[in-house]
């Protein structure tokens, strides 16, 4: 166990370095002057061209590409993620601000998918063809089909604007309020989970209609074993492998797309704060968020990957 986890923390190294470089060359190619943006607009035409290049130096733009990501590289290594060009902040306190808000929501909504989703994909893979079966596959499929803004306005019409049960938008830390933390909470939560239950139900009956006719259910049946003990003991850890791959790869989606969702409820999330990185040239930050979100999805594949030995105990990571 020890060795393979050498072995994918070094094969996350490559990545890494490829995926912050990509990011980089394109904020560097990309048009537009992080100077221009930086300096209040009644002050651009007062500025003189050496003092321009004088901002830039001292921010470090005028160098290669090459320089400056090697410069950057090494900050990192030593806990640096910079400053923030506009906000004046170091980058390590904007993402420690962040980051917890966009991983709450992105948790939440893959617990609150697979809580509903595995039960009925369960119950319409043992009833294949039945009237629940057929309404689980409607769902399904307008679940996927449904874009999450008009899932999230859709909610905010009935639910806040018509029943007025919960709030439109806005955050409230949990630390501040629980009770409000948990309403603003609600209708994020569905809307993130409203596609990832749809896939996550369809997938599990799939697997569960394969498994269900392997060999070794067919002779646990014919054993004379309960159908609770059949499902739940013999069939369910095979068919939840593809489950787990599946829900463990939108918790990374969600967490780098979540900008729209962040935008509609006002939440100060990773995808908001990458927005309006974005659009200002704040390379500190869009490097940063590139990297945290980057790491994110590594570790939550490596412990997808161990989370297979403990499903199914035949698996196992040798040394």
């Amino acid at each position: 166990m020890g060795r393979y986890i050498v072995r994918r923390v070094i094969l996350m190294l490559p990545t890494l370095v490829i995926v912050t470089f990509l990011v980089f060359a394109l904020l560097f190619l990309s048009p537009g002057d992080p100077v221009l943006l930086l300096v209040p607009i009644d002050e651009v035409n007062q500025m003189t061209d050496d003092e321009m290049d004088e901002l830039r130096h001292k921010l470090g733009l005028d160098r290669p590409i090459y320089l400056q990501y090697g410069d950057w590289v090494i900050n990192v290594l030593q806990g640096d993620l910079g400053r923030s060009i506009h906000q004046r902040r170091p980058v390590v306190d904007l993402l420690a601000a962040r980051f917890p808000v966009t991983l709450e929501l992105a948790l939440l909504s893959v617990f609150a998918a697979s809580v509903v989703a595995i039960p009925i994909g369960i119950y319409t893979a043992l009833r294949p063809g039945s009237i629940g079966d057929f309404i689980g596959n409607i769902v399904a499929l307008m679940g996927v089909s449904a874009p999450n803004f008009w899932v999230a306005l859709i909610l905010i019409v009935v639910f806040a604007v018509y029943l007025r049960w919960l709030p439109a938008g806005g955050f409230v830390r949990i630390s501040d309020d629980p009770m409000r933390h948990i309403e603003r909470m609600i209708l994020p939560v569905i809307t993130l989970s409203t596609a990832l239950m749809a896939v996550t139900m369809r997938l599990t009956r799939s697997s569960m209609l394969e498994v269900l006719n392997e060999d070794y259910v067919r002779t646990a049946r014919s054993k004379g074993l309960g159908q609770r003990r059949i499902v739940f003991v013999h069939a369910l850890k095979n068919a939840l492998i593809p489950v787990v791959t599946t829900v463990g790869l939108q918790i990374g989606r969600i967490l780098g797309g979540t900008i729209v969702i962040e935008l509609i409820f006002s939440f100060p999330g990773m995808g908001k704060l990458m927005l309006d990185a974005i659009f200002g040239r704040d390379f500190p930050v869009v490097q940063g968020s590139a990297l945290l979100i980057t790491l994110a999805f590594m570790v939550i594949n490596l412990v997808v990957d161990f989370t297979y030995a403990f499903i199914d105990p035949r698996i196992r990571y040798g040394d």
